[in-house]
């Protein structure tokens, strides 16, 4: 085990020397086994934070995002956080000014993430395969620059497949309904 944990980390250290020394514009520790991110990126990639564009940490074991992820990596215009156990974000993720593609599927979100709704340049929100029961329709109405809305595989309510253009401005994809058993 500890063996694996090693390797694990040397993974990690790996990746993280490859976009410092490449001066990269993305980080990706898909795969990782992160139970959270460590905090020792935060110093060993300081000198190139600003440049950092994209991220992905899908397929982790994330419960959580802090706020100092969201405010070191600045300017993020994506972020893969995919196949974790989030269940929410840190309300500094409005704080994202350049953030235009965000995947937040196969998670634990109970509610749609409303901090994402002032999010100002996010075109293409990821929830499927959530627990997601209601959203807020009149603040995703509202934003101006969304294109797409991933809600399939969630247990949405009717109201929310009455959404249909052109009082939604973006692409709102849906599992099928399920038919209603006969009796």
């Amino acid at each position: 085990m500890h063996k694996r944990m090693g390797e694990a980390v040397a993974r990690v250290a790996r990746k993280v020397n490859d976009t410092v020394e490449n001066k990269t514009d993305s980080l990706d520790l898909a795969n990782c086994k992160l139970m959270a991110f460590p905090v020792g990126v935060y110093k060993a990639m300081r000198s190139v934070t600003e440049g950092i564009h994209r991220i992905s940490l899908a397929n982790n074991e994330l419960k959580s995002i802090t706020s100092r992820f969201v405010t070191t990596f600045s300017q993020l215009t994506e972020l893969n956080l995919a196949g974790n156990y989030l269940h929410r974000l840190p309300e500094e993720i409005t704080s994202l000014l350049h953030l235009r593609d965000i995947n937040l599927s196969r998670n634990r979100f109970r509610r749609f993430p409303e901090p994402l709704a002032t999010v100002p340049a996010l075109e293409t929100i990821d929830l499927e395969e959530n627990e997601i029961a209601e959203v807020p329709t009149d603040q995703l109405a509202s934003m101006a620059s969304l294109r797409s809305l991933n809600l399939r595989a969630n247990p949405v309510g009717p109201e929310v497949r009455l959404l249909v253009r052109p009082l939604v401005p973006f692409d709102l994809l849906l599992s099928p309904e399920e038919p209603i058993p006969k009796a």
